[in-house]
């Protein structure tokens, strides 16, 4: 790759890193262009260069956190479990992705702030979205053909119930921890935690439907 090019995605790479940090800490109207350049190796007329301004930089780091987690989503091995094993897996990782990149839930907060305003304007994230849904569609197939799960269910029912769980961890980290004095990041209630939505999510599925 000729050194230019790298240079180019490295400096792309820093202003995404950079401005995500930003962007989740002040949200869109605080964000300031000036402080995301300064904090970076680069200049302000670079941003605009690379992201058009603002706003282009903004709807690239919503589309850059929701490709984290599609990607951490697909990386599941679905050849070698079984239907159980993998839905926990998928509790589990969603679990984990949420609670190493709260930037990603401050951003889908700010976002929903603005009732989807900027991720409307993003193409293909529609799309980017399909295999997360498609991977918890051959896990539920997989357990209702066994005999395992229940039929009344489906992947959007089980995608809102992880998502809830998981981004309550990271959005209510600090006023849940102060109403009932706990600490959710504490490592040990954190194991718990985590084992405790792929519990919740096995449970479900596996308890026949009325």
């Amino acid at each position: 790759m000729p050194e230019v090019r790298r240079d180019a995605e490295r400096t792309r790479a820093e202003l995404l890193a950079v401005a995500t940090e930003v962007f989740a800490e002040d949200g869109y109207s605080g964000a300031r262009v000036d402080e995301i350049a300064a904090r970076t190796r680069t200049t302000k007329r670079m941003i605009y260069y690379y992201f058009g301004g603002k706003e282009g930089l903004y709807t690239a780091v919503l589309e850059d956190a929701y490709r984290g987690i599609r990607e951490a989503e697909r990386g599941i091995d679905l050849d070698h479990s079984d239907p159980v094993e993998a839905i926990r897996a998928l509790a589990q990782v969603t679990f984990d992705h949420h609670v190493d990149h709260d930037a990603f839930i401050r951003l889908v907060a700010i976002e929903n702030i603005h009732r989807g305003e900027f991720i409307r304007k993003i193409d293909g994230l529609r799309e980017a979205s399909q295999p997360a849904k498609d991977v918890l569609d051959q896990i539920l197939q997989r357990g209702r053909e066994s005999g395992l799960f229940r039929r009344d269910v489906d992947a959007l029912d089980v995608h809102l119930v992880i998502s809830a769980y998981c981004v309550f961890q990271v959005a209510n980290r600090y006023t849940f921890g102060h109403l009932f004095d706990v600490d959710l990041a504490e490592p040990t209630r954190r194991t718990h935690l985590r084992s405790m939505i792929g519990d919740v999510v096995v449970g479900w599925l596996t308890t026949p439907a009325d």
